[in-house]
């Protein structure tokens, strides 16, 4: 038999699913950017512009102390500083910043699709990575919060998708950790996959563990240390102890609302229990990574999904944490989440603030928490059962093929007698 025969369909039908993924994503980042182009967006593209106005004028480090009394607090890690002190030399070139600002999270829902489709055509049929990739890809979330809100969210989260593809699916730990370190360094949001990446890294061994994090460390160093040794006090209180948008919109300070618990206890969960559900996301993806060392992408994708379902913060854009995840755990929990909070977001961004949701968003927000909640049960349960994926290079034995004449006994060895 002629193994590059049998192998030849295989190779091509890989190509045509990437090809076809890679259509999809081209038709959505066109579609994305025309969003960008053409709608003004809510008032966090004015408040960016603003913070990259204000970076010119003091650089990507000093703006943690910098006074801004008519801005939101600048909560963006340094990468972000230093992409939005590039993004004001490109605005007085005559780019408009509102395309700018859009254009990293709709190039980064591209890679991300891609991703998912990379990653599951090795643990799932590639008709299931396709579809899956595809949902992500045309996810009506990613369109209002990419192409629309302008934020960072989607490019964090896709650079902590892509350190756990480097670290597992094609062993490049060095590569793994720089991927990790560039996601917190551009929203800290990713930070609660960290525990598992490094479980992962440990359970692959130790060279790949020490490799991992020199990768991150150095990186970090790299883009922390200049504030950290400058403006500690200001890059600590206005980034590592942000504690996100205190309005009861969502999860379960919005069910907390609803049965009438105190202010006393809505207070609590924004602030004593926030460091509590932080660690019970990483201490969930780590325990996955543990259990399942070779589905790091699960285990990343557990941390951020929890992240969202445990969040005390309340804002539009996190609503894409999720997103990337859900598509990783199955079709229908991406499509099921992504089609109930894709509508809360068109309603929240047709009203008149992105902060005062109508009864309507509320009530589709609710269902989407559950939604959300059950795509993460199912998508443990998936990664608990699922076969683990093979090694990069490690090929799956071709079935052979049946005969009706039963198999010939093999003759017996002469062994010598002792």
């Amino acid at each position: 038999m002629d193994l590059r025969t049998r192998t030849r369909p295989t190779t091509l039908d890989v190509r045509g699913a990437r090809f076809l993924v890679i259509g999809v994503c081209a038709l959505a980042l066109v579609a994305k950017m025309i969003l960008a182009a053409t709608k003004r967006g809510p008032a966090d593209v004015r408040f960016f512009d603003a913070f990259a106005t204000a970076i010119a004028q003091v650089g990507p480090v000093r703006i943690y102390e910098h006074p801004m009394p008519r801005l939101p607090v600048y909560n963006h890690p340094p990468l972000t500083s230093w992409m939005l002190a590039g993004f004001h030399e490109l605005e007085n070139l005559g780019i408009p910043f509102g395309s700018l600002i859009r254009a990293p999270a709709c190039l980064a829902d591209v890679v991300s699709a891609l991703l998912v489709l990379e990653i599951l055509r090795r643990r799932r049929t590639l008709g299931t990575a396709t579809v899956c990739a595809i949902g992500c890809a045309l996810s009506p979330v990613l369109f209002a919060t990419s192409g629309y809100h302008g934020n960072t969210d989607s490019v964090a989260i896709m650079f902590m998708l892509l350190a756990a593809f480097l670290l597992v699916d094609r062993r490049a730990p060095l590569a793994a950790g720089v991927a990790a370190a560039l996601a917190v360094s551009v929203k800290l949001v990713p930070v609660v996959a960290i525990p598992a990446l490094i479980v992962a890294a440990v359970r692959a061994g130790r060279p790949a563990a020490v490799r991992f994090c020199a990768g991150l460390v150095a990186v970090m160093l790299v883009l922390w240390g200049p504030a950290l040794a400058a403006v500690p006090v200001p890059l600590r209180e206005k980034v590592l102890e942000y504690e996100g948008g205190r309005w009861r919109l969502w999860g379960l300070v919005r069910f907390a609302d609803l049965a009438g618990a105190s202010d006393s206890f809505v207070e609590a969960l924004h602030s004593d229990f926030r460091l509590l559900f932080v660690l019970l996301c990483m201490a969930a993806g780590a325990w996955l990574a543990w259990v399942r060392p070779t589905a790091a992408a699960y285990a990343v994708a557990l941390s951020l999904t929890l992240l969202l379902l445990l969040s005390t913060g309340s804002a539009v854009q996190y609503l894409a944490w999720p997103v990337v995840g859900l598509c990783l755990f199955g079709l229908w929990e991406g499509l099921g989440y992504g089609l109930v909070v894709g509508v809360v977001t068109v309603i929240v961004y047709s009203g008149a603030s992105a902060v005062r949701w109508n009864d309507w968003a509320l009530h589709l927000a609710e269902a989407g928490w559950l939604l959300l909640a059950a795509g993460i049960a199912s998508g443990v349960r998936r990664a608990l059962t699922e076969p683990p994926a093979p090694l990069p290079g490690e090929h799956v034995p071709l079935v052979a093929q049946r005969t009706d004449r039963p198999a010939t006994p093999a003759p017996p060895v002469d062994r010598p007698h002792r």
